[in-house]
């Protein structure tokens, strides 16, 4: 399953938004309570401190209405588009002593979704000319999946599957498990594959080029060329003739996923996308 993740249901991002808040606010914020006098307001704008991607304005918006639904959020940036430094992402007005308790969880959903969207970005601007897509992994912050693969397609990259449900990945453990099997263990992986899920995508990792011609044999949709050489993927590509989709993966990074894409895959799987994202630079300022 590839595709873009162009938004995120609401019951999900108030889902995340309320165990965000339950482990940071807890039985109340102790500091804003005793400092702040309750009819203080403010105004708080959300500001990018370095040029990146927007993700995650919705959810920050959602973390400001469950802590006080009458404080007034105005998104003036989309999700997905480039911000300058300097750029007023969000504004938020009313209740100061609101805004300063949920100002911590909304900055570290829009810095780490922000995050995972630009590095993206890097990486589809790396291969822009070619045929190959950037793809996102299952190596995501455990309860945050939704919310890091909707950030890649704000980035411009695709989405591989969500879970273990939607797609079969039949990966080398899986191979050994059966490796038994006659007339080979890829053969008849897919042959079940098939048989249990007919509807679903079946995709095969291949580490050699002798297992690459036994996933075409075996009527792969997808072929995974884990850690290949770019001579072995070239190769790949050759020998595929357009049967399947070819995805590489291994030893990407910024600087050798233009050569991976060069060689003809059709898909560059990279998990740094959301294991390595690093948090952008945002602010919130405060107007009292």
């Amino acid at each position: 399953m590839i595709s873009f993740m162009k938004r995120v249901p609401m019951d999900e991002i108030k889902r995340i938004v309320r165990l965000a808040l339950g482990e940071d606010v807890g039985s109340g914020d102790a500091t804003s309570l005793a400092t702040i006098p309750e009819d203080v307001t403010a105004k708080a704008l959300m500001v990018a401190r370095e040029p990146l991607i927007i993700s995650g304005l919705e959810v920050a918006g959602t973390v400001f209405h469950e802590i006080l639904p009458e404080l007034q959020v105005r998104l003036l940036e989309k999700d997905g588009t480039r911000a300058s430094e300097g750029a007023v992402l969000m504004e938020i007005e009313g209740s100061a002593r609101a805004i300063l308790t949920g100002e911590r969880v909304a900055l570290n959903f829009v810095q780490r979704l922000s995050g995972v969207a630009t590095m993206t970005s890097l990486f589809v601007d790396a291969v822009r000319g070619t045929n190959a897509a950037i793809l996102d992994t299952r190596k995501t912050t455990p309860g945050l999946r939704l919310l890091e693969k909707y950030a890649v397609a704000c980035g411009d990259g695709k989405n591989h599957r969500i879970g273990l449900f939607d797609m079969v990945l039949i990966k080398d453990n899986h191979l050994v498990a059966v490796r038994d099997e006659k007339p080979n263990a890829i053969a008849a992986a897919v042959r079940r594959a098939r048989e249990k899920f007919p509807d679903l995508k079946v995709e095969v990792e291949a580490d050699t080029l002798e297992q690459f011609a036994q996933a075409l044999d075996a009527g792969a949709d997808i072929v995974l060329l884990d850690n290949m050489t770019l001579e072995e993927l070239r190769a790949a590509v050759k020998q595929n003739n357009g049967r399947a989709k070819l995805e590489a993966s291994g030893g990407v990074n910024l600087q050798t996923v233009r050569g991976i894409a060069e060689t003809g895959v059709d898909y560059i799987s990279v998990g740094a996308l959301t294991h390595s994202a690093r948090a952008m630079d945002i602010a919130l300022d405060f107007h009292f």
